[in-house]
């Protein structure tokens, strides 16, 4: 599922409060969020294929089953995604 516009619209950076984009997720970083974050869902497989991606603080933050997880600590570098 895709974020909503007007979500992402009103939707900043935690940490430079920059504009946030949509971006693909590589396969094998899938892979190791979907790893990461099973231990969160009880009854079923979590869903990451998207992250929003911030290019003033070089953060990358993932969309985990349609929930973008916007914590600083969780955020991934801009080089996870080849940036």
């Amino acid at each position: 599922m895709a974020v909503d516009p007007e979500l992402l619209a009103i939707l900043v950076c935690p940490k430079s409060r920059g504009p946030l984009e949509v971006v693909e997720l590589p396969a094998a970083l899938r892979t190791s969020l979907v790893d990461k974050y099973r231990e969160h869902f009880r009854d079923e497989e979590p869903v990451v294929e998207q992250a929003l991606y911030c290019s003033e603080s070089g953060l990358v933050y993932p969309i985990v089953s349609d929930i973008p997880i916007l914590l600083i600590d969780e955020a991934l570098p801009a080089s996870s995604i080849g940036r």
